[in-house]
């Protein structure tokens, strides 16, 4: 097997590869050819193809332009880069762009030398999931989407099909990939992926604005550990964790928020690669879900299939068998190079291929590209440069890094500093002048930066810098330099953590300690200080900083993610009081004893019989460094639900014609099967929360709402504790606010049984708001 480097190497190698083969074998259509089809000039419409028809629903004038394609024109149309056919005015089409948080450099379908060198970067996701408010996701889902329309407007993309989001459930923490996704709870997960999806879209009937996919369907979170790689890892899932834990993010992406596309991993499920997988593919994805749209796999995932898990004995059958199992898109070209063979020998047929390609040029249909110049014909021609680091999207970027950050300590009240009695500071530490360091994986060129050190600069003049290491791995540190500086000022800030040379795409974390020297120069440089220091942490996943937790001379503690262009000044709002935290941790942050666990073991639940502990805070049975959910802020709230709109329990009349089934703790359980649609829908009831702001500051407040089940065996078969939803809500100094939820009881009351079937156990529920003794719901016929 091949080593770490190679490892890494081989995305790289292999889309190079792909680029220098699409081009021998598929020519691309004349230079100069538009983008577009089916203009006033074009053959297409003189001759009255059905496919130019706007006026047709996009599926059947989509289906009119497979028919009208040769076999050996359909099969260069199943990789990520299409050929065009000049002979229709296809032009050729480039499928792979990237959003994740601001538009990126990754991917073959945008580019930033033209007119526009510079785009919105917003924070990496696990900050802005931080904020809880998924208001917040919809606009910035929407500013990337306005972003990407204007550079296909200008020239500068070759293609509108944006590969994001990332809604994978970040179940271990030393997984690389872990800071690109909403966390660890399906339900935030679920509703971030609503949000976004529906913010990149747009909210036009007509067209959309650009295409989301969501990825990476499923079970997959691991790149590269103990010589176990994503390429050739086989999850072991659980129905029971399919159903209440990685399926779900997937399902609410394209059944409320209807994204046009779902991405297939890498990884194998219980033995089947993600994209041979027809249970999930095509009974579950287009089935059950009813996605409209195309499914993709990641990239170069089938000749992955062939080359590393040898699950079929030829480039042939690897093709037939992907397809088959309802894989429209190929992200590199392997379907494209073996397509014909595999046709002519039989083993995948035309009409395969025609069902895919349908659903791909559906998809090109509705984003306009067969209805003439969208610049000038088009929902969004409108867009430009102008539109592209706009105010509006740099203020966004500013507020979503500052929503998000979390104030996980502040013994005393040491922030927020008075700007005005800091003579001096100490700023230490490589995360506080790099610009890298705010990015995260998955950027593109930021419209403008501004670090750490750079804003804090701007508040006080007797500021002195020292990195302390030379990098977030801090191999050798400055000790006696930092010592000495942090000695001789009024105030010491410290800005340490990770970067990508410790998590990424393909590199996975074996500590969840901070790297190399930090701890002892942190430790050091907080005994020299005059007065407690403030420790910044800019990371993706967690780290386990006890030391830092209970050590009283680091008086505070912020983390900060890596929160995009606009994050050194959202730092530097908070620490200084102009702006009131109010970000809660996505994920657990577990202790160091946590590696011990096999990152290949995928259970959710714990298992006390052999001392699994269990992951995320619905199954976790250790003790967490910090706990999900866990911030502070520099006011304190109170939050109770409010008795005088107390439901007492809901209408469940409906289920005296219901048998509840009996469960394996001697409870007994209704179906949401059986329950139905309508019954779910009458079941619903609302729950009202006051929200009280004691000061003294203004501030953004998440309210958290939990479902308990007064059950001994939580932890094993049920969850401890079930996010059932959360509102965001900006509250005066001395003001009271009620919030309200809507509460689902088939979706936010229910549990996942080991056959992976949704139930609702007959008796008491709990709802929770953290301190507040709850609601109990109760369950009978």
């Amino acid at each position: 097997m091949a080593g770490t480097e190679g490892m890494l190497l081989l995305p790289l190698m292999m889309t190079i590869t792909v680029v220098m083969m699409q081009a021998a074998l598929f020519p691309q259509a004349e230079a100069g050819e538009p983008p577009y089809s089916c203009g006033p000039r074009s053959a297409s419409v003189a001759q009255g193809y059905a496919f130019c028809d706007a006026r047709l629903p996009a599926s059947r004038r989509a289906a009119d332009l497979v028919a009208r394609l040769t076999v050996a024109e359909k099969v260069a149309q199943l990789g990520d880069e299409a050929s065009g056919v000049p002979r229709l005015g296809v032009p050729p089409y480039k499928w792979w762009s990237e959003g994740l948080h601001g538009l990126s450099y990754w991917g073959h379908g945008m580019h930033f030398d033209g007119s526009v060198r510079g785009i919105t970067s917003f924070p990496q996701v696990l900050l802005t999931a931080a904020s809880f408010d998924d208001k917040l996701w919809f606009r910035i889902g929407q500013a990337i989407g306005t972003e990407a329309r204007a550079l296909y407007n200008l020239g500068q993309a070759e293609g509108l099909t944006i590969w994001s989001p990332n809604v994978n459930i970040f179940r271990d923490p030393r997984w690389g990939r872990g800071q690109e996704t909403p966390g660890e709870d399906p339900a935030t997960a679920s509703k971030y992926a609503v949000a976004f999806v529906q913010g990149l879209q747009g909210s036009s009937p007509a067209a959309l604005q650009t295409s989301a996919c969501c990825k990476h369907a499923t079970a997959y979170d691991l790149e590269d550990w103990n010589g176990v790689a994503r390429y050739n890892f086989n999850a072991k899932v659980t129905a029971q964790d399919l159903a209440d834990t990685y399926n779900p993010p997937f399902k609410s992406c394209v059944v409320d928020g209807k994204a046009t596309c779902i991405m297939c991993a890498y990884t194998g499920i219980n033995g089947v690669p993600a994209c041979a997988n027809s249970d999930l593919l095509t009974k579950t994805v287009r089935g059950e879900w009813g996605l409209e749209g195309y499914v993709s796999s990641d990239c170069d995932a089938v000749a992955i299939m062939r080359d590393a898990q040898r699950y079929a004995p030829t480039p042939e059958d690897t093709v037939a068998v992907a397809i088959k199992a309802g894989l429209d898109l190929n992200c590199g070209n392997y379907t494209q190079v073996h397509g014909m063979a595999a046709i002519q020998q039989g083993k995948l047929t035309e009409k395969d291929v025609d069902k895919a390609l349908t659903n791909l040029f559906t998809v090109r249909m509705r984003l306009g590209h067969f209805d003439g110049d969208p610049r000038s014909n088009g929902v969004y021609g409108h867009l430009g440069a102008a539109d592209v680091c706009t105010k509006a999207h740099k203020d966004l970027a500013l507020e979503a890094a500052q929503d998000g950050i979390v104030l996980l300590k502040n013994d005393g009240g040491i922030l927020p500093l008075d700007r005005s009695a800091v003579a001096s500071a100490a700023v230490i530490g490589p995360n506080a002048n790099d610009p890298f360091a705010l990015d995260g994986n998955y950027f593109g060129p930021p419209c403008e930066t501004t670090t750490p050190l750079q804003a804090i600069q701007s508040y006080v003049k007797g500021v002195r810098f020292l990195a302390g290491c030379s990098s977030a791995a801090c191999v050798f540190a400055a000790t006696g330099q930092a010592v000495a500086l942090a000695s001789s000022s009024d105030h010491v800030i410290l800005f340490m953590g990770l970067s990508q040379e410790q998590e990424k795409e393909g590199l996975d974390r074996t500590s969840l300690l901070l790297p190399g020297m930090q701890q002892s120069l942190i430790t050091a440089v907080a005994s020299a200080a005059k007065r407690p220091v403030i420790l910044v942490l800019l990371t993706g996943g967690p780290v386990d900083i006890t030391f830092a937790k209970n050590n009283p001379k680091i008086g505070a503690i912020l983390w900060a993610g890596y929160p995009g262009q606009a994050g050194g000044l959202a730092i530097a709002k908070v620490l200084f009081g102009d702006h009131n935290p109010s970000g809660r941790l996505p994920v657990t942050w577990y202790p160091e004893e946590f590696t011990k666990v096999p990152m290949t073991d995928m259970r959710m639940r714990a298992d006390p019989a052999t001392g699994y502990p269990g992951r995320s805070y619905r199954f976790y049975q250790g003790n967490p460094v910090y706990k999900f959910g866990y911030g502070l802020s520099y006011s304190k709230f109170s939050r109770r639900l409010v008795s005088g709109t107390k439901p007492g329990r809901p209408n469940t009349n409906l289920l005296a014609d219901l048998t509840a089934k009996p469960t394996a703790d001697g409870g007994a359980s209704y179906h949401v099967e059986e329950i139905g649609a309508e019954g779910c829908e009458q079941l619903k009831f609302p729950a009202v929360v006051e929200v009280q702001n004691h000061g003294p500051m203004d501030g953004k407040h998440s309210v958290l709402m939990f479902l308990r089940w007064p059950n001994a065996t939580a932890g094993v078969s049920r969850p401890m504790s079930q996010l059932v939803g959360f509102q965001s809500q900006h509250v005066r100094a001395g003001e009271k606010v009620r919030v309200g939820f809507e509460v689902s009881p088939c979706e936010h009351l229910s549990r996942a049984t080991e056959n992976g079937k949704k139930v609702i156990d007959r008796g008491s529920h709990l709802l929770m708001v953290e301190e507040d003794d709850g609601w109990e719901i109760s369950f009978e016929a």
